[in-house]
């Protein structure tokens, strides 16, 4: 088995390719390769940086060296100086120009901000996604070992339980009770799915984790299987991430070849195998039930719920769901134990969460902090504050779907329970931060119309109701609305919420809903005095060419 004693990796997301990230990559295999080092030095590739003044981005591992801009006459002095002779290039590293004084990349943090804890990512840009050598290296299938050979089916429910962990996803539903509901069901075959579709816009925290350590997922569907009783697995990917695909694909081909996944898995009497699948790119089969009809063949349509999952899923079959982040905790937890995990985050939600940070904010990325952490600390030091000084104005949390969270509420902390008490939710980890410039008329707009074009048409109350709410929103941002419009518009939301058949239209209407909880004075100064108050709204640039027209 090779020993890879340091890890080079090279941003490679679009504006660093730009700028010739391509290649230094292949500049710097060469150069490794002149001075002998191959064998001990793993060249590969990390999508989101978050810095966009020093790319090309390399960072060496284990030193947590960040060196940048890269130019290709620079790459042979890194491999000469750091990588053969150990010591760091100085004047190449990156000046960290858009973080914080008190925010440095430090040795023993690894490339990691403060306060942040990594237990989902602490693989992630550390080890080589395609060698299996490197995730057994780094603690990988010891969970699984444990858990085949030192605990039952039960004793791994009880201890996922124990440890508190709940969704992921964006219903915070707790693990070990989804599990054990599952294993009580009479009847078999049973499966685990892996719900990767991460449709969700804003969202890409299941991509950097299929695409930074894809055997965790593996191994994590794997202990899934024993503890419910199941032998066979699927995991459904987003068919745009061809990248993840193909890992997910030569992870479970390298654990089958040594024994890990497959049968007899550790020499046991436990055998359990996983088929990846690909979506289509329908928005619709993230909801569980629409992603179980589009493995079974059919549309990509809700079934109605009861009966769920757990009882009545794949095949008609008792079936665990779980989301990509949820099931990337469950080795970490059987490694070190449920109480180690309760230890981080906050009492009623244990664990960490994964956000990406999006919007008007400095920094732009992803981020992996305890549970409990507020949006002030997020915005203030992870997004080193909001971009040319401007006030916060609110958060959407949780992609399209999330709720509204005004300026004001930016000290409850973003756990399930504090969020769920302060009336909004966390939803999937998608952190949209908009400032003073931000119209919520244009923000409803654009949100409805997404959802609009994304109704499956099956259920009446989303399919009218996602087209009427654009229809008025859009209108009220034109100058053309009446005030009464917007008790329509609370009408056909509260009906949607209530009846419509599937996650998609029930939370459809969530932002509008917040916006005239929140905001209404802002929407009525769209109807009354026909003004966008940020310049945004086509009502805005209608007064302006009037008023050119005047002059």
């Amino acid at each position: 088995m090779k020993v890879i004693r340091s890890m080079v990796l090279v941003s490679v997301d679009q504006a660093s390719l730009e700028r010739g990230a391509e290649e230094v990559f292949h500049k710097f295999l060469e150069e490794i390769d002149e001075f002998g080092l191959s064998d001990k030095i793993a060249v590969s590739t990390i999508r989101d940086v978050g810095l966009r003044d020093d790319i090309p981005l390399v960072i060496v591992y284990p030193d947590a060296a960040v060196y940048g801009p890269v130019r290709l006459e620079d790459v042979h002095t890194i491999v000469e100086e750091h990588l053969y002779k150990g010591n760091i290039v100085p004047h190449l590293l990156a000046l960290m120009r858009e973080l914080a004084p008190e925010i440095a990349w430090t040795r023993d943090r690894r490339g990691t901000l403060p306060i942040e804890k990594r237990i989902v990512l602490e693989r992630a840009g550390i080890v080589n996604p395609e060698s299996i050598e490197d995730y057994i290296l780094n603690d990988g299938f010891q969970a699984l070992g444990k858990a085949l050979t030192q605990m039952t089916p039960a004793e791994v429910i009880a201890e996922i339980d124990k440890s508190g962990l709940q969704g992921r996803g964006g219903a915070g539903f707790p693990t070990g009770r989804k599990w054990s509901f599952v294993a009580s069901t009479p009847g078999s075959p049973k499966y685990v799915i892996c719900n990767a579709d991460e449709s969700e816009p804003g969202t890409f925290k299941d991509r950097l984790i299929l695409e930074g350590d894809p055997f965790s997922i593996v191994e994590a569907m794997t202990i899934a299987g024993y503890a419910i009783g199941a032998h066979e697995g699927y995991i459904y990917i987003r068919g745009e991430y061809p990248r993840a695909y193909h890992l997910i694909e030569n992870a479970i081909h390298q654990a089958e070849m040594l024994g890990l996944l497959g049968d007899h898995i550790f020499g046991t009497d436990y055998s359990f195998h996983i088929h990846p699948h690909a979506g289509a790119g329908a928005y619709i089969c993230g909801e569980e039930t629409a992603l179980i009809e589009s493995l079974e063949g059919k549309r990509g349509m809700p079934r109605p719920r009861p009966p769920y999952p757990t009882t009545y899923g794949l095949f008609g079959k008792p079936t665990v769901v779980n989301n990509v982040e949820t099931l990337a905790n469950v080795p970490p937890i059987l490694r070190n134990g449920a109480v180690w995990y309760r230890e981080v985050g906050s009492p009623k939600s244990t664990g960490t969460k994964v956000y990406t940070i999006l919007g008007n904010v400095n920094f732009t990325g992803l981020i992996e902090v305890p549970m409990g952490i507020t949006l002030r600390e997020v915005i203030d030091i992870y997004g080193k504050g909001m971009r040319n000084g401007k006030k916060l104005k609110l958060v959407q949390t949780g992609g399209s779907s999330g709720t509204i969270v005004p300026a004001k509420l930016q000290d409850t902390p973003l756990d399930f329970d504090s969020f769920r008490n302060a009336g909004v939710s966390l939803g999937s980890g998608a952190l949209l931060v908009c400032d003073e410039d931000t119209c919520v008329v244009d923000l409803a707009k654009v949100i409805l119309r997404f959802f609009r074009n994304e109704c499956c048409g099956k259920c009446t109350p989303c399919r009218i109701g996602t087209l009427r709410l654009y229809e008025i929103i859009n209108q009220i941002s034109e100058g053309k609305a009446v005030l009464s419009d917007l008790e329509v518009m609370q009408n056909i939301s509260e009906a949607m919420s209530e009846v419509s058949n599937c996650g998609l239209g029930q939370t459809a209407s969530t932002a509008l809903r917040d916006i005239l909880k929140y905001f209404r004075e802002e929407v009525e100064m769209h109807i009354i005095d026909k003004v966008c108050p940020v310049g945004v709204c086509p009502i805005a640039k209608h007064e302006s060419e009037l008023m050119q027209k005047a002059g």
